[in-house]
Parts: structure tokens; C-alpha cells; sequence
């Protein structure tokens, strides 16, 4: 981090509230609640006096369990101030799913959460409840010495959560990378649909945002219904999104009109469709900043600039991270991969972890600190990374590998499709062969898209290539920031509307 931002939350806190004092730092979406910058201070005072009256010191663990977005927003940052750990829950999870909530914390580490709810049970040890009536009037105090971060795990949407301790000092750089990347300012509001129990919405919305000394309206989920008229209202200047977001704001309803303020919309969490970022841009014209990301790297990793040219299908430059692509050593002959130099992603820096909390994953780390994301990608001639899919995700078809993303990319520019999901499956000849899953919007006639889609691979694809089937369910497993899960779709049963063989 740069000398000209402090190298602590806590102090960052406390000069933001002695240079913007009143200023609103956080807003609610469709209400008149607002959080400024002197109201996190004088939070982040009360929470130091709250957690000695728990016993809970420099060090500790905590869980958060809370369900509004300033509440938690104002707890998050000043529990990380106050020099502890915080692991943040998903607020939507059931109440009196008592087992599952065990689970997660004993996998995270914690025996304390502090929650805007009922204590589900006497299960969990030192459960602590934090009603919002203390949280809407913080006492002043003296500022804490900041010495805490985010325990978290991994999204899991390829297997088992992997669960990783990102101290403060990790996050601040990130988030300042982020911020002057995008070019924040006090006069920038950014608009945060995403969950805040994530890395993104933490980093990328919260911590850029105070950076900066710039606000963020925050909303505890996407909701499509009047979203440009309250980003007017709002008077919001860029948005955090994901693809599923991006792709359902491309279709302007009837008498629709576009917030004018708006710089930006960023993009994250999976990989955004050329298709889907060609007809927002032309329908919507509002520029789309893709990126990559992940846990391990406190959010951002790669991005594509704010001014500079933007490549369709890229993620970008790496943006104070340095990246390599590490070729298959045991497919240096195989023309699949040396036509465009793929290989593993592998990231290292002052943003990327060293180590996980979690075994089992020492594999992950070269020697000389590189961490293998289990990405699969290549870069440009200059220096733009395009990703083709997870290492586990490639079909090995007969000793010809797929990449599923060229077919997921293909199959998402038919307007009626809402998302794919491209997997190998099991084959007695060939060992694997592509399969595709698809959910379509309401309205389509299921029998005319399964049509367009096989002339789309068929036409676009070598026949090896081709998917052996599509089948069309009626919603695809996906994570909370839209990330779907596609372990999940042999797993789990699905609804399943049709079912078709194209081979």
C-alpha cells in the first residue's frame, strides 16, 4: 500500500471520519438509511467496548450472522478494525439448520458469532446476540489498533471448500489497487446488488468505496424491478455485478430509461459471454469492465482497463498481481493446447495468499511462492488473459481435450438462454464425451432453441466437440454471486423439462 493511505483499518477509518465527517459512506437501496463516514467511527469505538465486554480480544474469531446490509456492513469493517478475525455467514441460511451451521464454523474456526437473529439453539457455543437498536447508537471512543481480517472459504462450485485467513493489511492493498483502477473519488457512488458475506462486495464495494472516500448503495440482493430508475434515483456512477446481472439488465423494460451518471459496470465472479457483453453494450451502451478473481487474491487478480482498449472474452491485464501461464507438461506435443498456449494460471504477490487454512492443498504453492489457481487460460501478445475453464472442468475426449467455455460462450449467444453448463460425461469408446445443461427463459419454445443450439455447435464446433446431448432443467444449481456449481448437477437431482440427444 501506497504511503498516502493508512497502512491500518482502524486508522483508515478514523481519517476518513475526520476528513469527510458527515458525508454518506453507505446507503440502503429503497430506503432513506444512510451510514457516513464519522457514523463507522464512531461504530468502530462502540464494537471495541462491546468485544471486551465479551471477552473477545486481538486474535479471536468471530462469526457474523446478519442479515441487513449497513448492519453488517458497520460490524464488519469495525470488528476488522478492532484487531479480530471475522468470518462472515450467509444470512440466509436457515435458522433451525442448526447442523449445518456447525459445520461451517467448526470448518472456519469459530466458536463466537454475533447476529442480528434468535439464537437458533444451545448448540453453538458463546452465541452472542446484537440487536440493531445498540448498532443505531454507537457511543464515541477511542479508536483500536487494527490487527484483524476475513476468514473465508472458497465459493466450493468445484468441490470442497477450501477455507483461507486474509489479514486486513492483504485487503486495504487490494482494495486500493481496485480503487484507482476504476478511478474512484469522493464523487463516485457505486452501486453493490452482490452478497457481502463475499470477497467482492467486501474488497471491491466495501473497502474500495472507503478507500476512495467515495459512498455505495448497498441492496441485499439483485432485484431487477425498477433497478435503473433507483440507479438514477440513487444517483449512482458505477455498478459491481456479476454476469447473471449483466445479462438480465440487457432487455430494457417498456418505458425504461437509463441512469446518465452511470461510468461503468464492473464484472466478476465467472466468465462474462462476449455474446451477453455485446448485447448489453449495444442495447444498454454503458461500458463493462470484465475482470477475474478470486478468494485466494482478496478479489481482484485481473482486469480489463477503464480507458484503454477492452477485449471482448478477456479478463484483462493483471492489475498489481503478477500472473504466469504454466504449460501441461505432459501436453507439450498436443495441438489442442500449444495452438494457443494454454496452461495454468498461477498468481503470486502481495494480494495472494501463501497457504490455505485447510490441508490438503500444499500441492497449490511452487517453491518460489506461485499459487496454481486451477484456472486454465492463455495471454495475448499483449499481456490480456483469456480464460477456457477450471483444470477440472476439461473433457478429455479419446486424448483431445475441450474446453468447456467455447461452447458455454457459443451456446450463451442464443438470446433464449439464461445460462449453460458444459461437463464431460462418462463414455465407454471415447472415456468422456460433452454434455450440456441449459436453463431458458420462461417464454421460449423449448423444441425451436434446442434446434438453434445444435446448429450453433454443429456449425460451429468439429464433431468431436460437439455435446452428446442437451438437457434443459428448470433452474441450474448456482452459487449466491451467480457462479453455478457444476459439481452440484450430477449431485443433486434437478427438474429436468426436456431432455435431447443430438449425436
Amino acid at each position: 500500500m501506497s504511503d498516502e493511505h493508512p497502512r491500518s483499518l482502524g486508522a483508515l477509518i478514523a481519517r476518513q471520519s475526520q476528513r469527510f465527517g458527515a458525508t454518506s459512506y453507505l446507503l440502503r437501496l429503497r430506503s432513506t438509511d444512510v451510514v457516513s463516514f464519522e457514523d463507522l467511527a464512531r461504530a468502530m469505538d462502540w464494537w471495541s467496548e462491546r468485544l471486551r465486554e465479551l471477552d473477545l480480544r486481538s486474535g479471536d474469531r468471530v462469526g457474523l450472522l446478519i442479515r441487513d446490509p449497513l448492519e453488517f456492513a458497520r460490524a464488519f469493517l469495525s470488528i476488522i478494525a478492532c484487531g479480530l478475525w471475522v468470518a462472515p455467514l450467509d444470512p440466509t441460511m436457515s435458522p433451525i439448520n442448526v447442523e449445518a451451521l456447525n459445520a461451517r464454523l467448526h470448518r472456519l474456526g469459530v466458536d463466537t458469532v454475533i447476529s442480528d437473529r434468535e439464537r437458533p439453539g444451545a448448540v453453538i457455543a458463546n452465541w452472542h446476540d446484537v440487536g440493531t437498536e445498540p448498532l443505531a447508537r454507537p457511543p464515541s471512543g477511542s479508536s483500536p489498533i487494527n490487527a484483524g481480517g476475513v476468514i473465508l472459504a472458497s465459493s466450493g462450485t468445484t468441490g470442497t471448500p477450501k477455507v483461507m485467513a486474509l489479514p486486513a493489511a492483504q485487503l486495504l492493498h487490494t482494495a486500493e489497487l481496485i480503487a484507482a483502477h476504476n478511478q474512484l473519488t469522493p464523487a463516485d457512488r457505486g452501486l453493490n446488488p452482490l452478497p457481502l458475506w463475499h470477497i467482492n462486495a467486501e474488497v471491491v464495494g466495501l473497502l474500495a468505496s472507503l478507500v476512495a472516500g467515495s459512498s455505495l448503495v448497498l441492496d441485499e440482493r439483485f432485484h431487477r424491478t425498477d433497478f435503473w430508475a433507483l440507479a438514477d434515483q440513487y444517483k449512482v456512477t458505477w455498478i459491481n455485478a456479476v454476469p447473471a446481472i449483466i445479462a438480465r439488465l440487457s432487455n430494457l423494460h417498456e418505458s425504461e430509461v437509463i441512469a446518465q451518471r452511470i461510468r461503468f459496470v464492473r464484472s466478476a465472479s465467472a466468465p462474462l459471454s462476449p455474446a451477453v457483453l455485446a448485447h448489453f453494450q449495444s442495447t444498454i451502451g454503458i461500458p463493462v469492465i470484465e475482470s477475474y478473481g478470486m478468494t485466494e487474491a482478496a478479489s481482484q487478480i485481473s482486469a480489463n482497463p477503464l480507458d484503454g482498449e477492452r477485449r471482448p472474452g478477456s479478463a484483462g491485464v493483471p492489475v498489481g498481481v503478477e500472473l504466469r501461464i504454466a504449460p501441461f507438461p505432459e501436453d507439450e506435443s498436443d495441438p489442442t493446447v500449444s495452438a494457443t498456449n494454454v496452461g495454468h494460471v498461477e498468481i503470486r504477490g502481495p494480494s495472494v495468499i501463501t497457504r490455505y487454512e485447510s490441508a490438503g492443498y500444499e500441492d497449490r504453492f511452487s517453491v518460489d511462492g506461485w499459487l496454481r489457481t486451477g484456472d486454465l487460460g492463455y495471454l495475448d501478445e499483449d499481456g490480456y488473459l483469456y480464460l477456457v475453464g477450471r483444470s477440472d472442468d476439461v473433457i478429455n475426449r479419446g486424448g483431445e481435450k475441450i474446453f468447456p467455455r467455447e461452447l458455454e460462450d457459443a451456446i450463451l449467444g442464443v438470446e433464449a438462454v439464461r445460462g449453460v453448463a458444459v461437463i464431460a460425461l462418462p463414455d465407454d469408446v471415447f472415456g468422456e464425451v460433452p454434455t450440456a445443461y441449459v436453463e431458458l427463459a420462461d417464454d421460449c419454445d423449448h423444441d425451436f432453441v434446442l434446434s438453434l443450439l445444435r446448429d450453433v455447435v454443429t456449425t460451429g464446433f468439429p464433431k468431436t466437440h460437439w455435446p452428446v446431448s442437451f438437457t434443459v432443467v428448470a433452474q441450474l444449481p448456482a452459487h449466491a454471486t451467480g457462479k453455478i456449481q457444476k459439481h452440484r448437477l450430477t449431485s443433486e437431482p434437478l427438474e429436468v423439462i426436456i431432455r435431447k440427444d443430438i449425436r
